[in-house]
């Protein structure tokens, strides 16, 4: 009788590569892969960490999984797991758990699991992921874009972030795999790839090569079936000359950057343990306009960081405004457990409310007025989902991060296609017509 296996993510583009990746080791073995809420032999939890709701969340759909299927392997693997690996063990429903590394073994403990054996849990300490963990995709469930996790780790220590430690060091993953990987998926028609990491633009910063990202963009020029390539988040800091010029000159690249933000203020800055202060962040997204006019730039910002005051906030509103994103990511802060901020006075949650709605109707103002710049313009759209196929409705994005709704066949989907873009629907649409 066929297995069946099911999965659950939480969290970011580097859990969602995983997962993939990981799904492709159990089809390979003979699997079926299901629904989460379908009957399985296995489930596995893919957890986040980031916050405690997020943690929640983790054991939540975990117990639900168990209480439906008593019977089959439970597990719960990733970065709550790695973070706070005693917590994750007291849960009575779970089989096994495993950290961030050794995603590659799921299915091996899974199978001894299902034969009867016992097995131990395996979380090493962070400071012990000192090896990148080869993982591929080979199946696709999404054709039209796909995430390519280029590194893993990080050695910031931001005094909110609990990843370092879920994570593990910076460790990079080699060159020519990345780009054997990209051939492979733009071969088999994938139009959008984004290069992801848990700080990505520290690729290759282990090994004291400041230009390693750059350098393997330059190396992803060379891939003929490729069409766009997105960096998913990137500090400023990080951006150098070489890397610049590769966005400006070559089509391939989008031109869109997510630059986090997380405050205009000096004084936050420095209590977040960011590395960088508001006049040296305004300075590279001067330089980076100069270079690239129409660069869609977009952030996170924290909101209601400890400290926090009137003033603090007003600043982070102003230097937002100057800059002029094209959309802004709202993070009400939540503490976590296990981070310095956490252990910091903590602001009134109404207060946090009250300054993220703020923050996000000078984000939809931002967006309508970033969308205005395009309307009357010709831009080529990546078609990603039918929204109806009663109306033949469609959506894509334009290569700037523009999402735009347009009537055409069902078949346009996953194809690159020339759009004349008509009219802002709202902050987060806009109205486009194919141009023949």
């Amino acid at each position: 009788m066929i297995k069946k296996a099911a999965f659950y993510t939480l969290g970011c583009k580097v859990n969602q590569y995983e997962t993939e990746a990981v799904i492709d080791i159990f089809i390979d073995h003979g699997y079926q892969i299901v629904d989460f809420s379908d009957k399985a032999d296995v489930y596995i939890v893919n957890s986040c960490t980031v916050t405690n709701e997020a943690a929640r969340k983790t054991r939540q759909i975990a117990r639900r999984a168990k209480r439906s299927s008593p019977e089959s392997i439970v597990a719960i693997v990733g970065c709550y797991t790695q973070a706070f690996p005693d917590e994750v063990s007291e849960i009575e429903e779970i089989d096994f758990v495993m950290g961030s590394n050794n995603k590659a073994e799921i299915l091996k403990k899974a199978e001894e699991m299902l034969a009867g054996k016992t097995i131990k849990n395996e979380v090493k300490e962070y400071s012990q992921l000192s090896e990148y963990e080869d993982l591929e995709l080979k199946r696709l469930s999404n054709t039209t874009r796909a995430n390519v996790k280029i590194e893993d780790g990080c050695n910031q220590f931001c005094s909110y972030c609990i990843i370092p430690y879920a994570r593990g060091p910076v460790r990079s993953r080699r060159e020519k795999d990345v780009v054997a990987e990209i051939r492979r998926l733009s071969q088999q028609g994938v139009k959008e790839i984004i290069l992801t990491g848990t700080h990505l633009g520290a690729y290759g910063s282990e090994q004291g090569n400041s230009e390693a990202l750059t350098r393997l963009m330059k190396s992803l020029t060379e891939i003929e079936e490729l069409k766009r390539v997105r960096l998913s988040s990137i500090e400023g800091t990080e951006i150098d000359q070489g890397m610049l010029e590769l966005i400006a000159e070559e089509d391939i690249f989008c031109p869109h950057l997510h630059l986090p933000l997380q405050s205009g203020s000096d004084q936050i800055l420095k209590a977040m343990q960011r590395p960088y202060s508001v006049a040296e962040f305004k300075d590279t997204v001067a330089e980076l306009r100069e270079k690239i006019p129409d660069l869609a730039i977009t952030t996170d910002v924290i909101v209601g960081f400890p400290g926090e005051t009137e003033a603090t906030f007003e600043q982070t509103l102003e230097v937002v405004k100057e800059i002029g994103f094209a959309k802004v990511h709202v993070f009400p802060y939540s503490a976590r457990e296990g981070t310095p901020a956490a252990e910091m006075e903590q602001l009134n949650g109404n207060l946090v409310k009250e300054y993220s709605k703020k923050l996000r109707l000078v984000n939809e103002a931002l967006m309508l007025d970033y969308q205005k710049k395009f309307i009357g313009q010709e831009k080529e759209v990546l078609i990603e989902e039918v929204r109806d196929h009663k109306t033949d409705l469609l959506t894509g994005y334009t290569d700037n991060y523009l999402k735009v709704l347009l009537s055409g066949s069902d078949k346009l989907k996953n194809q690159l296609v020339n759009v004349k873009l008509e009219k802002s629907v709202d902050p987060y649409h806009l109205k486009g017509k194919i141009v023949n």
